[in-house]
């Protein structure tokens, strides 16, 4: 048996890119051992009964703090998150982040840890991504549009407390809702500038959900900060919201930018 330091540390070197049989080399560890790692559920949690108190359960509930992180999470929640149930209670908080973007994965690792210092955040390869997951009794405390089957199917609603929170940081909510569900792209056309046609290139902001409650959040998020989008025309049954326009983009830009 490997401890989880030990199962960690393999994984981490996986998320790197090194090969399963470079690893084993170097760690002593079987391939298939590390193989099972990758695929299986993360090991289980220990489970305190002096579980730090929730900041939604007190007698006056309050507000998670940072307030900035938590819009931020909220925001790669409701786009590639999900909350599962722990055999032994509480749950797991897991948000998928693609390989190819690990600025993203440490900035929703460092989210998760503001939000809630007292667990610990860390990360499970899958194929192609990677899920930044954190055990907690209270991740459904903090995002009570969990509930059963997929969010596209059920209603989601912010709660008041939630709402005063993305008011006062929509931009961050925006940052999280682009980094899960969005991106930044260069389209390019042609025109004709003093008789010659030349390559022009500009860019733009899209953000693509199947769920028309999550699409309103963002673009009513997008209209408080005085950004201007339209959605596309498509015969899927996801929506994408397109951010265009030159000063609307320089203001994504400014406060959004691509993911990396």
């Amino acid at each position: 048996m490997y401890d989880l330091h030990t199962r960690q540390r393999a994984l981490a070197l996986v998320a790197q890119g090194r090969s399963l049989n470079s690893v084993s080399k170097q760690t002593g560890i079987s391939r298939a051992a590390i193989r099972s790692w990758q695929t299986r559920l993360e090991p289980r949690p220990r489970i305190s009964v002096h579980c730090a108190p929730c900041v939604r359960c007190r007698p006056v509930p309050g507000r998670p703090a940072p307030a900035e992180a938590y819009a931020y999470l909220l925001g790669l929640y409701l786009g590639d998150g999900c909350i599962s149930p722990h055999p032994r209670g509480g749950h797991h908080l897991r948000i998928a982040c693609a390989d190819a973007w690990p600025g993203l994965i440490e900035a929703c690792r460092r989210a998760i840890q503001a939000v809630r210092p007292e667990g610990k955040a860390y990360t499970l390869q899958k194929q192609g991504c990677v899920a930044v997951t954190s055990y907690g009794r209270h991740w459904t405390c903090l995002f009570p549009q969990h509930g059963p089957g997929r969010k596209h199917e059920r209603r989601i609603a912010l709660e008041p407390w939630q709402e005063e929170i993305v008011a006062t940081h929509p931009w961050d909510f925006i940052r999280g809702l682009i980094h899960s569900d969005g991106c930044r792209i260069t389209n390019w056309t042609t025109r004709i500038i003093e008789s010659v046609r030349k390559r022009y290139e500009y860019p733009r902001y899209f953000f693509t959900n199947t769920s028309t409650d999550i699409v309103q959040l963002y673009t009513d998020a997008l209209d408080m900060v005085g950004v201007e989008w339209k959605p596309l025309n498509q015969s899927r049954a996801a929506i994408t919201i397109s951010v265009a326009r030159k000063a609307s983009v320089a203001l994504m830009d400014a406060h959004v930018g691509p993911k990396y």
